[in-house]
């Protein structure tokens, strides 16, 4: 048996990480285990909708953990069952199938596009997807995603996934053959720098799709939940997709995902899918729990009303230092910074006691709670203007 040298060895080195140990949070906020406390813009990758250990989240999961934390996936549970119907009357969707993760959920969506295909197109299976997106780490959705570090690794990758531009419907109408079965996308590219498909380009993918007899489907994972000012991106684009996919936001932290489906589209026969944890009702009520207070129309307003704020903040600093512009919608933005500084600007920031993130080189991405107030949004930009300032003066020093 290895002895670990360091508490760090024991896990498997597959990012670089600070050398800081998180002990704590409530709200917009962490401590680690020094007791240094930080402001999060970042909340898991927009997956603590709630922010951190909200009491409506941990209420939930206490009075679930005292009655049932699992029965096995081959019976119905309560929680399940609320939180399927609740999110059937909330979608344009008519089944839904649960998972642990997003990447399982979009490993389901593949998997459900290409049994149609197999029922009703003569066994079509390439699904059109779009260079840098993203959308998991299993080796089917990384062959999925249009991310350039991505080609590399794992060879021989899944077939049948050739991509297009966003925002080009001409990029996807070429791609389309006789064993084309579907189109995916992420309404906004996430990973990639906070890349909005327009409504437009969402409309005219919706009547293509149809006109060929495609199936659609989003992947909402990132976008879905709140986080873009309405329960689901794709409703900003008045369109009715097929398949929808979710994760990150609708467990607030818990580790859940979902694959929703119109009844046209849901072709699963018994044992095509499954999964030990799918479904069960520790997860579910966590998830009913953030879907009940999310979907309220003043907190979807006040998502809304912050997030124009935050862009607005944002503007204001960008002209002070003489950056680009805001992309993004709701509490999913991204600021231009214009030049490769955005590593060095999130490192200033961890020091600080500010957490950012930098999906590219000359990019910031800010994913909040979707509770966060006016007040820690100004707290950010005036940390993030004193970062920019210092940085600034340093450059004319060199």
């Amino acid at each position: 048996m290895t002895i670990a040298t360091h508490p760090f060895d024991a896990l498997m080195d597959i990012t670089p990480r600070p050398h800081i140990v998180f002990a704590r949070g409530e709200g917009s906020r962490l401590w680690d285990d020094t007791g240094k406390r930080y402001l999060d813009f970042i909340q898991g990758w927009a997956v603590n909708s709630l922010g951190h250990s909200p009491p409506v989240l941990i209420d939930a999961l206490t009075a679930q953990a005292k009655r049932l934390i699992t029965p096995s996936p081959a019976f119905y549970n309560d929680a399940s069952l609320k939180l399927a119907a609740a999110l059937i009357a909330h979608s344009a969707f008519d089944q839904v199938f649960f998972t642990s993760s997003g990447a399982e959920a979009n490993e389901g969506a593949i998997k459900l596009a290409r049994k149609f295909g197999a029922l009703h197109r003569n066994g079509a299976y390439e699904i059109i997807t779009f260079e840098n997106s993203f959308h998991g780490r299993t080796l089917a959705t990384m062959s999925a995603s249009g991310k350039k570090a991505f080609e590399p690794l794992f060879e021989p990758k899944v077939p049948g996934f050739p991509k297009a531009i966003t925002n080009d419907i001409a990029s996807v109408e070429r791609l389309i053959g006789a064993n084309t079965i579907a189109v995916m996308l992420e309404p906004i590219q996430g990973e990639s720098g906070v890349w909005p498909a327009t409504p437009e380009f969402l409309q005219a993918l919706r009547a293509l799709t149809k006109e060929h007899g495609l199936l659609l489907i989003v992947d909402e994972i990132q976008t879905g939940m709140g986080r873009t000012g309405t329960l689901f991106n794709y409703e900003q684009a008045s369109i009715a997709p097929d398949i929808m996919t979710l994760g990150k936001g609708i467990g607030g932290g818990a580790p859940l995902g979902a694959l929703l489906a119109t009844n046209h589209a849901a072709v699963f026969e018994h044992g095509d899918q499954g999964g030990t944890f799918n479904g069960n009702p520790l997860m579910c009520a966590a998830g009913l729990a953030v879907l009940t207070h999310i979907a309220e129309p003043a907190f979807l307003k006040s998502v809304r009303d912050h997030g124009l704020f935050l862009a607005d903040e944002l503007q204001r600093i960008s002209a002070r230092h003489g950056l680009g512009g805001v992309r993004g919608s709701g509490l999913l933005l991204a600021l231009d910074l214009k030049r490769p500084i955005a590593a060095a600007v999130v490192a200033a920031a961890l020091e600080d006691g500010l957490l950012l993130n930098a999906p590219r080189p000359d990019a910031l991405r800010l994913m909040p709670a979707l509770n966060v107030t006016r007040a820690e949004i100004s707290q950010m930009i005036a940390m993030l203007d004193a970062i920019l300032t210092r940085m600034g003066a340093a450059r004319c020093v060199g």
